[in-house]
C-alpha cells in the first residue's frame, strides 16, 4: 500500500463547510494545477513531443470481476417481486398449507410490472417464483402446490413465463428466487431427497424461460424446523451450467453477496473484495458482510434488499416509504459500491399499487434532477501527474468526464501525490461528490478527501472518504469554491479514477453534524491500514 500525505498537513481544519467569497488571487497550488493544464494541453497539440508508442494500460490488482459480474454492477438497481399466496392472505412466511385456491389475481398483468421497473430507472426484475410455503408460480411438475391447482386463468396460467415474456420485449433483465427453505414440501429435510427435488425446479426454471440473469438464493429458515442440508457447490455448479450468464446471489455468494441487513444499505466502507470461505450461508457475520475485505482473495461485491414496504408481500394496511426515504437509500447502497435491490410486491389484484408508483416516479424525478447536470464538466482539468508523462493523453485527467468505466485517469508510476485538480471561470456550489473506479482494473482505494480553496487561498477538506468501487457518492454540507482538488490518500497500488461528478442536492438535508459522524468513523476504520505496505495486498 502506498501512502499519499496531503500538500499541506500544517493548515488549520475547516471551521465552517460553507463558504461565500470573490475570486481570490491566484496562489501557488492553483498556479501549479493551472500550470500541469497549460503543458498538457501544449503536448497534446505537439506531436512531436509525444512518443510514438503509446504506453500501455497498467496491470489490473486481482482479484477482479467476472463479465457476469460486471454487467450486474452496471445495472446499479433492480426490482424485487414479491408474491404468491402471502398476498392473499397477509402473511410474510406462509404455512405451505395454504389452500391454492387464494391465488386468484383477476388483473395480474406482468407487462405493467416490467414497465414500471423500466419506466423509473430499473433493468432488472427478480420474481419469487417459489417463496418459503412451496407455492410455485409455474406449473412446475415436481409438485401440485403451485399456480396450477389455484382458479387462476383456471389452472393454465404461469406466472414466471408471463414476467419471462414482458421482461424479453422490455429489453428488461430476469431473475428469479426459488427458496431452499420450503414448508409444503414433504421430502424436505430428506437430504438426498429434497436437493434431487430442489435442483429439478431449479432445472425447470432455468430451462423454459430463456436468458435468466440472476438466480436468488438464501438461508431463510424458522427456528425448530427441519434440519437440511443444502449441497449449494451442486446447485451453482447446475446454475452456471445451464444459465452461463446469470451471477448467483446468496449470503456467501459466489458471485455477489447479502449485504447483512434488510435495510437497503451498505457499510461506510465497502470493499467488493471478499473471502467466500470466512462466511457461511445463512450464518454470515454482518460485518463483515457490510464492509467486505481489502484482503478479499474473492471478487464478491454486495447487493443492498429492502422493501418499499415494511413487509415484503402486499398487504392493505401499508403504506410504501417516501421518495426522500428512497433517495436516502439510493445514496447508502449504490453510491457506496453496491446493486440496489428494492422490493415492490404486486397486491392481490395482480398489479403495482398506484400509491408505489407514484413514489417510484417522485424517486426517479429526484435522481434525474440531482445527477443530470454534473458541474464538474464546467471546469478545466489538470492533474499531478499522468500515466506515460503529460504527453500520456490515453490516460490524462479529461477522462473522468466520460460517462462509463472503461476510459479513466492514470498517475505516473511511482508518484508521492496523487492529486486531480479543477478549476472554474465561476464559483461553482454543490454538495454531493461522485467517484467511480474503473473496477475491471481492481478495487484500488483505500482512502481519500476533495478540498476546496477558501477566500485566504488555502486548501479546506470538505470530506473524506474512504473505499469507492463502482460507484461513491459522498454528501455534506454545502460550498463554494473556484477551485477543487480530490486528493487520493491510500491505494492499493496506483490509483485509477474513471468518473468524477460534483452536484447539488437541494432535496437531502445533511448537516455538519452528520460531516462530523462520517469522519469519526472514517478514522477508526481506516487506523488498520496505518502500517500496511503494497506488498500486503
Amino acid at each position: 500500500m502506498i501512502k499519499n500525505p496531503r500538500a499541506n498537513p500544517d493548515e488549520p481544519s475547516i471551521q465552517k463547510l460553507k463558504f461565500k467569497f470573490k475570486r481570490p488571487i491566484l496562489s501557488k497550488p492553483q498556479q501549479i494545477s493551472i500550470l500541469h493544464l497549460l503543458i498538457f494541453t501544449l503536448l497534446q497539440s505537439s506531436p512531436s513531443l509525444a512518443s510514438l508508442h503509446p504506453k500501455p494500460p497498467p496491470l489490473p490488482i486481482l482479484p477482479i470481476p467476472s463479465a457476469q459480474q460486471l454487467s450486474w454492477q452496471l445495472t446499479e438497481m433492480a426490482l424485487f417481486l414479491h408474491f404468491g399466496t402471502n398476498t392473499f392472505t397477509g402473511s410474510e412466511w406462509g404455512t405451505g398449507h395454504v389452500d391454492p385456491s387464494v391465488f386468484n389475481p383477476t388483473k395480474l398483468d406482468a407487462t405493467q410490472w416490467v414497465k414500471v421497473a423500466k419506466d423509473f430507472g430499473f433493468s432488472k426484475v427478480i420474481l419469487t417464483a417459489k417463496h418459503h410455503d412451496g407455492f410455485c408460480l409455474w406449473p412446475s411438475e415436481y409438485t401440485d402446490y403451485s399456480v396450477k391447482s389455484s382458479p387462476w386463468k383456471n389452472g393454465s396460467g404461469d406466472v414466471v413465463g408471463e414476467l419471462a415474456e414482458a421482461a424479453r420485449i422490455a429489453g428488461v433483465k430476469l431473475g428469479l428466487y426459488l427458496s431452499p427453505w420450503d414448508r409444503h414440501e414433504s421430502c424436505y429435510g430428506k437430504t438426498l431427497d429434497y436437493n434431487e427435488y430442489y435442483m429439478g425446479q431449479m432445472t425447470e426454471l432455468l430451462t423454459r424461460y430463456g436468458v435468466v440473469e440472476e438466480v436468488w438464493l438464501d438461508g431463510a429458515k424458522g427456528e425448530g424446523e427441519k434440519d437440511m442440508e443444502y449441497f449449494f457447490e451442486d446447485w451453482f455448479s447446475l446454475i452456471h451450467q445451464l444459465q452461463p450468464r446469470a451471477v448467483i446471489f446468496s449470503d456467501a455468494g459466489p458471485d455477489t453477496r447479502w449485504v447483512g441487513d434488510e435495510g437497503g444499505y451498505a457499510g461506510n466502507t465497502c470493499w467488493s473484495l471478499f473471502n467466500c470461505s470466512a462466511a457461511k450461508i445463512g450464518d454470515t457475520d454482518p460485518k463483515y458482510s457490510q464492509e467486505g475485505d481489502p484482503f478479499g482473495c474473492d471478487w464478491v461485491p454486495a447487493e443492498c434488499d429492502v422493501s418499499i414496504r415494511p413487509g415484503w408481500f402486499w398487504h392493505a394496511s401499508e403504506v410504501p416509504k417516501s421518495a426522500r426515504t428512497l433517495l436516502d437509500l439510493y445514496y447508502k447502497s449504490v453510491g457506496r459500491n453496491c446493486l440496489l435491490l428494492l422490493n415492490v410486491p404486486p397486491n392481490s389484484s395482480g398489479l403495482i399499487s398506484d400509491e408505489d408508483i407514484q413514489v417510484l416516479r417522485e424517486f426517479n424525478e429526484l435522481r434525474s434532477s440531482i445527477f443530470s447536470n454534473n458541474l464538474a464538466e464546467g471546469g478545466l482539468l489538470s492533474a499531478s501527474s499522468v500515466r506515460g508523462g503529460l504527453a500520456g493523453t490515453r490516460f490524462g485527467p479529461q477522462n473522468i468526464l466520460e460517462k462509463g468505466i472503461l476510459s479513466y485517469w492514470a498517475p505516473d508510476k511511482q508518484q508521492a501525490n496523487w492529486v486531480i485538480y479543477l478549476d472554474f471561470q465561476e464559483h461553482v456550489t454543490f454538495n454531493v461528490l461522485e467517484i467511480q473506479e474503473p473496477i475491471h482494473m481492481g478495487q484500488r482505494i483505500i482512502e481519500f478527501h476533495l478540498d476546496i480553496l477558501n477566500e485566504k487561498g488555502q486548501w479546506q477538506t470538505v470530506i473524506d472518504g474512504t473505499t469507492v468501487g463502482y460507484r461513491r457518492l459522498l454528501q455534506f454540507s454545502i460550498v463554494e469554491s473556484y477551485h477543487l482538488r480530490l486528493v487520493i490518500d491510500k491505494s492499493r497500488g496506483d490509483p485509477l479514477v474513471a468518473y468524477v461528478g460534483i452536484y447539488l442536492d437541494s432535496f437531502s438535508i445533511v448537516g455538519y453534524a452528520a460531516h462530523k459522524r462520517s469522519n469519526s468513523f472514517f478514522n477508526k476504520a481506516l487506523k488498520p491500514f496505518s502500517k500496511l505496505k503494497l506488498s500486503s495486498f
